[in-house]
């Protein structure tokens, strides 16, 4: 067994469930070469798989393969930490915790679409400001939020497991970076959401948004090479 815990029967389908997790969760990039017509400058990701969009169902689809890949990479990992009790370091059961909790709730995301989209029809903004939506307004950004959160946990824990334990090379040489730049996209998309939501414009909401997950993206598509690479070793 390798200190990680990943032995490299473990290591392959971890790195690879990751890796397509992390391909499938820039599905969203398509919207350059596809005619969507939302601005990606102003509009929140998730408006791409509202239900009024007529390619929602696409992204729909992409956001739950990426969620139900991360999800079951994350939890595969877990579990062998916790079966392992060499391996078992706080902050690497912290960070696979978190990319579990990070799959699971962007999975349940594309079951709780927006209706329509708020940041584009003022009808839409109104009718979710006065709490006049379905209910699955409310329940994705709960989702949204959890996924997110499950995000930047495992981002910061894994990322520092991977230094503090001498795990993970590539994680260990470029992850820092990658938390520093996430952090900043993520205080931008918070300002960004709190100065619409008090009716005071996007703020560019879209390009920090888009930032935020293209970001997570690269992470995690590091985070797999890095598992690979470790099961070279």
């Amino acid at each position: 067994m390798s200190p990680h815990g990943l032995s490299r029967r473990t290591a392959w389908p971890v790195a690879l469930l990751i890796g397509l997790g992390a391909a499938a969760y820039t599905a969203w990039v398509l919207e350059v070469v596809l005619s969507t017509g939302l601005n990606p400058i102003q509009t929140y990701v998730s408006e791409l798989a509202a239900q009024n969009q007529p390619l929602g169902g696409l992204f729909r689809a992409t956001d739950f393969v990426a969620g139900l890949l991360a999800f079951a990479g994350g939890l595969f990992a877990l579990l062998r930490l916790v079966r392992y009790a060499e391996s078992r370091r706080p902050w690497a059961v912290l960070g696979w915790a978190g990319i579990t909790l990070f799959g699971a709730a962007t999975a349940a995301d594309a079951w709780l679409p927006l209706s329509c989209t708020p940041t584009v029809d003022p009808e839409c903004a109104a009718r979710e400001t006065a709490g006049l939506v379905p209910a699955t307004h409310q329940a994705h950004a709960i989702s949204s939020s959890l996924a997110m959160c499950g995000a930047l946990v495992g981002i910061v824990a894994l990322t520092v497991a991977a230094r503090r334990y001498g795990w993970f090379a590539p994680l260990a040489r470029y992850g820092p970076a990658l938390v520093i730049l996430e952090l900043l996209a993520t205080a931008w998309t918070l300002t960004a959401i709190a100065m619409f939501t008090a009716g005071h414009g996007t703020w560019a909401l879209g390009a920090g948004q888009r930032t935020q997950v293209l970001l997570v993206a690269l992470w995690l598509g590091l985070l797999a090479y890095s598992v690979h690479q470790e099961r070279r070793t």
